[in-house]
């Protein structure tokens, strides 16, 4: 196995990824999947952080539209990815992995709650640390809570795991004619308006440099070849 490119990581598995073919709630067989994969990482000596979403279960702004205030929505949201992230954490565990759960908001009862010195000392030996809750803050995504833990972890990219295998220019679900990059720029993402990550987090990784590097979950293995630098999905950077 090669060396890895990447020292340590921050991992966004969205939560419709880990629903897998059902599209809501939770796929264990996607679960145990990305569990073997992060497995492998740690094993190369990959430092993980992972920031889960949860649309499997609840998106915010969306399924509230305007039925709801949209902060009440979007606190049922970081409920959301906090069932996701204690899902993922037990099937790590079955899987041999030392692992924590750290929530942008004080569930003490359940997790650890989000202090970037402890969650940095977690890596230090070795362990997965699953942030849930997103940033903490309503009208924030998962996406750009993902921009702002690798920032604030020191993390040398980000690793966006997707159900598609990387950033096309249109939806490639709808046009059969769309076309993959292999590399694309910040400055062009936000200027086509493409659904890689929300304009907030883009932004916030192009100004800390982190690379965003857009792959398919669907093979757990994907994870290490990123890792390696294989040219399997979609970087984005300068």
């Amino acid at each position: 196995m090669n060396s890895p490119k990447y020292k340590r990581v921050l991992l966004k598995i969205s939560g419709e990824a880990l629903a897998g073919e059902q599209k809501r709630g939770l796929d264990f067989d996607v679960l145990d999947s990305v569990a073997k994969g992060v497995k492998n990482a740690v094993c190369m000596g990959v430092e993980i952080g992972i920031v889960v979403g949860g649309g499997n279960f609840w998106r915010g702004q969306k399924d509230g539209a305007e039925r709801m205030e949209r902060t009440r929505a979007d606190h049922m949201g970081m409920l959301a990815t906090t069932i996701n992230a204690l899902a993922l954490a037990d099937v790590m565990e079955k899987n041999g992995i030392e692992v924590r759960v750290q929530t942008g908001i004080d569930m003490t009862k359940i997790a650890e709650p989000y202090i970037r010195l402890r969650a940095m000392r977690h890596l230090e030996k070795g362990r997965v640390v699953i942030f849930a809750c997103g940033t903490g803050n309503p009208f924030f995504s998962t996406d750009t809570a993902a921009a702002l833990r690798a920032a604030e972890i020191s993390a040398d990219a980000i690793l966006l795991a997707k159900n598609i295998d990387g950033v096309y220019d249109s939806d490639p679900r709808k046009n059969p004619e769309a076309k993959k990059f292999d590399r694309i720029s910040y400055k062009e993402v936000l200027a086509r308006g493409l659904a890689v990550m929300d304009s907030t987090a883009i932004a916030l990784a192009m100004d800390n440099g982190l690379p965003v590097l857009v792959f398919a979950i669907e093979d757990p293995e994907n994870i290490s070849r990123v890792l390696q630098g294989e040219n399997i999905g979609t970087v984005v950077e300068d």
